[in-house]
């Protein structure tokens, strides 16, 4: 990789097909073996074993060992938020196509709801930021922030059993706001995003699937609506 054309070097990495499918799967922040990455890709072994030679000397992913198998997940929150980057701009680039063509079943699943990396994502994520700022909860504090206001913290441990103020004193940013790639919106990222995330999981609201899209369960369509009243994501 070249110093001074290390932006290309990495979009060429990206570029490839078989190479874009396999950080796609990992997108949900999850870690996979090389035979999973291969099923996604549909490659054989040692292709797939020299791509992702390819992608962990170029610092997009890394790679541990468990036993006899090497599992693999993306380098950074730095990747996940360059490859959502690239989404919202392939989806802009296609939006004409995609007006006249019908989307695919697995597309819409997709855009419904989804993780994007260690947050929500999709149409469940951008009405759950939308309600939160009708409430009051949130407030944006800048182009790339959320403010979370002092009935947030109130709320936040009453309805979902979030501490505010322990998110505010990890290192990451508490409340960021990401741009969604299939709405072209911003979603609610950061601590509090994962922070949500993995509290709709553990009270079973949304379940994972065998791609990134998740499947809002029977519990969590009335739980959520709750949350955002007449949210179009929950609706039966």
């Amino acid at each position: 990789m070249t110093a001074r054309y290390s932006l290309a070097d990495v979009a060429a990495l990206i570029g490839e097909p078989t190479r874009a499918a396999m950080l796609l799967g990992l997108l949900d922040g999850r870690s996979l073996t090389a035979g999973e990455l291969a099923r996604l890709a549909d490659l054989s072994a040692p292709a797939t074993s020299l791509h992702l030679g390819k992608l962990a000397r170029g610092g997009l992913v890394v790679v541990h060992k468990a036993g006899r198998h090497r599992h693999y997940r993306l380098a950074s929150r730095d990747v996940a938020h360059a490859l959502e980057a690239l989404g919202v701009i392939s989806t802009a680039a296609c939006a004409a196509a995609s007006a006249v063509r019908p989307r695919s079943p697995a597309h819409a699943a997709l855009r419904a709801a989804r993780t994007c990396y260690d947050h929500l994502a999709g149409v469940l994520a951008i009405e759950l930021a939308d309600g939160f700022e009708r409430a009051r909860i949130l407030e944006i504090g800048g182009d790339d922030h959320y403010r979370v206001t002092r009935a947030g913290d109130q709320w936040f441990g009453d309805a979902l059993a979030i501490d505010v103020a322990a998110l505010s004193a990890e290192r990451r940013p508490l409340a960021r706001r990401c741009l969604d790639w299939t709405e072209r919106r911003p979603h609610l990222a950061g601590a509090l995003g994962a922070a949500i995330l993995d509290c709709f999981l553990a009270r079973r609201w949304v379940e994972r699937g065998d791609s990134r899209a998740l499947r809002i369960t029977r519990q969590g369509t009335a739980a959520i609506a709750k949350l955002v009243p007449g949210a179009r994501s929950v609706r039966r």
